[in-house]
């Protein structure tokens, strides 16, 4: 998954992939191996390349809190695309959404048919403890949805069709 994080003044392009059972994770051109415990009610605690943190989460419109070492941080999500999102060719062809990373699909949000505007929410899909919301890559009509609720998905699983 590729999302813009963004920390006060300061915007990062930041990448998450799973790698057997824990995530590489690419701040910029910085990356970090990371593992996690969910240990319940918004507190995980994280090995960030073999350095142990305690982190408090809390979900707030358009992305989290986290309280780290005391320090309260924003960060707000912006709207750029999930990995996988690809447009086929060129702008008036179909787009496809694919799987960021393995999960569940919880919800489909847009069904066949449905008309979506670029970055609307289409599909919420269960990944690393966290829900998260796939965005329609661009304006158009799901043509064709793939998926379905509950649905174990792999990284690269096509989910929906735009055009």
């Amino acid at each position: 998954m590729i999302v813009e994080a963004r920390v006060g003044d300061r915007v990062s392009r930041v990448e998450v992939r799973a790698v057997g059972d824990r995530y590489l994770v690419s701040v910029d051109d910085r990356t970090l191996d990371v593992d996690f415990i969910d240990c319940g009610d918004g507190f995980l605690s994280l090995m960030v390349d073999g350095e142990s943190h305690d982190v408090t989460v809390e979900r707030r419109s358009g992305g989290f809190a986290l309280t780290l070492r005391g320090s309260r941080v924003i960060v707000d999500l912006g709207p750029s695309l999930p990995a996988g999102v690809a447009p086929r060719h060129g702008s008036g062809s179909a787009a496809r959404l694919v799987a960021p990373m393995p999960g569940k699909i919880v919800r489909i949000l847009v069904p066949a048919g449905g008309s979506v505007e670029a970055a609307q929410g289409v599909v919420v899909m269960e990944a690393m403890k966290m829900e998260n919301e796939l965005r329609a890559p661009r304006t158009g009509t799901v043509r064709e949805v793939h998926v379905q609720e509950g649905q174990t998905v792999e990284t690269g699983a096509l989910l929906v069709v735009v055009e």
